[in-house]
């Protein structure tokens, strides 16, 4: 049978309300990209808008040259992959067990757990407990202290609690024990879940800088966030030499700046088309399932 489909009118406002807000995502990306690609001239008459005028890379060959940087950029990525790594697997060890209504206390446990989501120590409390535990200037300072989300947590005990409970029935009876259960059996069906906390985990470590500007002075432990704050710093200070009269061959602030965030962007981006199905996917079962 043949059937016409009819957009309704409902569904034309919801799509140009997408369009619309995915423009206006995407516009503030366009500019910095191509801040990026234009050259000094271009940025101090503002000539520039969506697109690169007088197209040129000196602004990366100046990021690629600093040694530092592209240091920075590996020691984020074994920091983040390191970060994440652990931020599962205290993640999966919290969650599963307080799904078993056999485990006392765990309405106790998991209520504590949400208290610490509205509350917290502060800033000072807590730069207090990293300096008396001797973790100044290590990795992790910037690892353990956001070693688990309770939001994360309670996201991967509702997918877990969606799970028939006659596998894990079936696999007990067959002789499989706890640890082997949650192995074989329950972490292979919550791939999309795991996979999508892992993002948000890996996210949030690679947009962190304020942790390590607190509890890091080694410039060989900056993350690559933290250099691009002192690299927007140091240009806003050259920014203004240049106003007082200082002379000399230099790179405009604002496209120095725009580089760098695109270097520091473009990893994620590649990253995230990859785990999009399983963002989707895992979020849309946990809130259905919860």
């Amino acid at each position: 049978m043949n059937k016409t489909y009819r957009t309704k009118p409902s569904d034309m406002i919801i799509m140009l309300f997408i369009i619309a807000v995915s423009i206006t995502c995407l516009i503030p990306f366009m500019y910095i990209t191509a801040l990026s690609f234009s050259s000094n001239n271009a940025i101090i008459s503002q000539k520039v808008m969506l697109w690169p005028v007088e197209f040129t890379l000196e602004t990366y060959k100046t990021i690629l040259s600093d040694m530092d940087m592209i240091y920075a950029l590996g020691y984020t990525i074994v920091l983040t992959v390191l970060y994440t790594i652990i931020c599962m697997f205290l993640t999966i060890c919290a969650a599963y067990p307080l799904t078993k209504k056999r485990l006392k206390g765990r309405n106790f446990v998991l209520s504590i757990m949400v208290f610490t989501m509205y509350f917290s120590g502060g800033l000072i409390p807590s730069y207090l407990l990293i300096k008396n535990l001797d973790m100044m200037n290590t990795i992790w300072s910037l690892i353990l202290p956001g070693a688990m989300s309770v939001f994360n947590l309670i996201i991967l005990k509702t997918f877990f609690q969606s799970l028939p409970e006659s596998l894990e029935e079936s696999a007990s009876i067959d002789g499989c024990s706890e640890l082997g259960i949650l192995v074989r059996i329950v972490l292979p069906l919550s791939l999309p879940s795991i996979a999508t906390l892992s993002l948000f985990y890996a996210v949030d470590r690679w947009n962190g800088f304020q942790d390590a500007l607190f509890y890091i002075t080694d410039k060989n432990l900056y993350p690559m966030q933290l250099k691009l704050y002192q690299i927007i710093t140091a240009n806003q200070l050259l920014d203004s030499q240049q106003g007082e009269g200082s002379s000399g061959n230099f790179i405009v602030p604002e496209s120095l700046k725009a580089a760098s965030v695109m270097f520091a962007t473009v990893p994620i981006l590649l990253v995230y088309p990859k785990l999009q199905k399983y963002f989707v996917e895992g979020v849309m079962t946990g809130a259905i399932k919860g």
